[in-house]
């Protein structure tokens, strides 16, 4: 049985939309991932006496650095971590809403065949 051209280009967009929907949740767990990381980081800095020194990882070495503007910039950057993962979050379920929407055409349009 032949498909019909237009409902092969449904199947490849619905493919693309498969793809886009699994990178997505790639990029979303390495939001979480990194969020959960900042967030260890943050508690463990804060748990340190405020005269403590503190280091930062720089590739294969370890630098001084002030241990307030760790904090400040561990705080921006968790900060930036939550927008990204809600953002993240909302483009996930507009994927997914969109993935089973062109599901459900397809399997309408294939069961009429």
């Amino acid at each position: 049985m032949d498909i019909p051209e237009n409902v092969q280009h449904q199947l490849n967009q619905f493919q693309q939309l498969q793809q886009q929907a699994q990178a997505v949740t790639v990029q979303k767990q390495s939001v979480d991932i990194q969020l959960k990381e900042t967030e260890t980081a943050l508690e463990e800095l804060k748990k340190t006496a405020a005269d403590a020194e503190v280091y930062k990882s720089a590739g294969n070495l370890l630098i001084k650095v002030e241990r307030e503007q760790t904090l400040e910039d561990l705080d921006d950057q968790l900060e930036t971590l939550k927008l990204r993962q809600q953002t993240m979050a909302r483009q996930e379920e507009r994927v997914m809403k969109k993935l089973q929407e062109m599901q459900t055409s397809l399997q309408a349009t294939l069961g009429r065949m």
